[in-house]
């Protein structure tokens, strides 16, 4: 007898999944169709680029971004609009620029990298050897290394390990006695663009500055410097770090009709790095989530749980905005069911990234299927970022949006991230992958559940 209810119950589970597809099919065309057509969340996205512009943390482009958000939410008819304070780093390029001057006179294409600290006012001039890897760095040691500056020409192998030369180059130089590093871009794509980005120092050894450079640029020192030709660099960097700032997350929602202390949360970082406009990293991302909710209101859409926009701050150079809003989450952990994070561009959307039970899985793939049409039905194990990492310890059911990337690492933290990037088609795909997935977690009969999670990265700002 036992049995025959397994039996049964195995059978009903397929059904059930089927039964989530045709239940959302109507509703998901509709937001579909309404994603399709809309031209607001665009125009949002423009003035943000074009009228704001970049907002790393600490800067007044940010706070007056913290402002726009509030007046957009509400404008949007989003309930419980509100901020979350929260303290962040603020860190200042200042003047910066460099030079190699011998064997010739050259100005690099340089960008400092975050929280770097800056020269003297002199600058520092100082010989250069390179290496292509950190095995590279240790053979030659402090003998071939003490006061020089290292050049890292790591090959791009894809951002995730790339970015460990940036994020810790400096770090693992200053333990060889140099006074300076320029690093590679961490991209594919050599147009002479340095890319920015986060670095982080080592307390067991001295801080030293550290810089971006162009592809073109370290391939050029690398290989004088394997002819034989001794290369020198100038380097003049004006960084600097002054206290904490003020800022804040901004939270809206579209409050849940049965269960409104559940809830599904949605979002991306607000702030950007201090060059371009930040459009695909990550304006796209938080104007396509909040455009996501607006559609909803306006189709009189109101979901069984609570879902909630967020637009996280300080992602790119600390992370506090994620903890913050851990924080004012509090006890009520328990009640958040799912957190989605966009922070990979708004290129055409693939789907998404479910850091989900098993069961769970079974139920997202049926439910994808509403998503086929516009060519964002894939459903992945794994799914994350920076700013819900938070959440994720604590249980929450981890998603991301994903999209093909094709581009994404050309622009990513440079000034050519700017609104012209971002495909109004793709940006409207985007807006309706986000607005499905969004309202059948907040609507489904049952909960997601917790399961494998994808780690730090669903997201790629950093």
């Amino acid at each position: 007898m036992m049995l025959r209810y397994l039996a049964v119950g195995l059978l009903a589970l397929p059904l059930a999944a089927a039964d989530l597809t045709e239940q959302y099919r109507a509703t998901a065309d509709k937001l579909i169709d309404a994603a399709l057509a809309d031209t607001e969340g665009y125009n949002r996205l423009a003035f943000l680029c074009y009228r704001i512009g970049n907002r790393l943390s600490g800067s007044p482009g940010l706070e007056k971004a913290v402002a726009w958000s509030v007046e957009q939410m509400k404008a949007a008819g989003l309930s419980n609009v509100r901020t979350i304070p929260t303290k962040v780093p603020h860190w200042v390029r200042g003047a910066e620029s460099a030079h190699m001057v011998a064997p010739y006179n050259r100005a690099l294409h340089m960008l400092g990298l975050g929280s770097s600290i800056g020269t003297s006012e002199a600058g520092i001039t100082a010989d250069v050897v390179s290496v292509n890897s950190f095995d590279e760095l240790a053979k030659l040691g402090r003998a071939k290394i003490q006061d020089k500056i290292v050049v890292y020409n790591e090959p791009y192998t894809g951002y995730g390990p790339t970015r460990v030369y940036r994020s810790t180059g400096a770090a693992r130089a200053a333990e060889f006695g140099a006074v300076g590093v320029l690093v590679r871009s961490a991209t594919g794509l050599a147009m002479q663009i340095p890319h920015t980005g986060e670095m982080n120092y080592d307390e067991k050894w001295p801080k030293i500055p550290a810089a971006a450079i162009s592809p073109e640029d370290a391939m050029l020192i690398a290989r004088l410097i394997a002819d034989g030709v001794p290369v020198k660099v100038h380097l003049e960097m004006g960084a600097h770090t002054l206290p904490d700032a003020d800022s804040a997350d901004v939270i809206g929602e579209i409050v849940g009709r049965e269960h409104p202390e559940q809830v599904v949360v949605m979002g991306g970082h607000l702030d950007s790095w201090d060059v371009g406009q930040g459009a695909q990293d990550d304006g796209a991302s938080i104007v396509a989530c909040m455009q996501a909710l607006a559609i909803m209101k306006k189709l009189g859409l109101q979901p069984r749980r609570t879902i909630r926009v967020a637009f996280w701050v300080n992602e790119e150079n600390g992370g506090r905005g994620g903890v913050a809003y851990r924080e004012f989450v509090g006890a009520d952990i328990k009640n958040h069911v799912a957190a989605i994070e966009m922070d990979g561009g708004a290129e055409a959307p693939r789907g998404f990234g479910a850091g989900v039970d098993a069961a769970s899985m079974e139920m997202l793939k049926q439910a994808a299927k509403l998503l086929d049409r516009i060519g964002a039905g894939e459903i992945t194990g794994g799914g994350g970022g920076s700013d819900i990492q938070p959440l994720i310890r604590d249980g929450v059911a981890g998603f991301s949006e994903r999209t093909v990337g094709t581009h994404y690492f050309d622009w990513h933290h440079t000034e050519a991230d700017t609104l012209d990037k971002v495909d109004p088609e793709d940006f409207r795909k985007n807006v309706a992958a986000l607005a499905v997935m969004g309202y059948v977690l907040a609507d489904m009969p049952d909960r997601v559940v917790a399961g494998a999670s994808g780690g730090r990265r669903g997201g790629r700002g950093q």
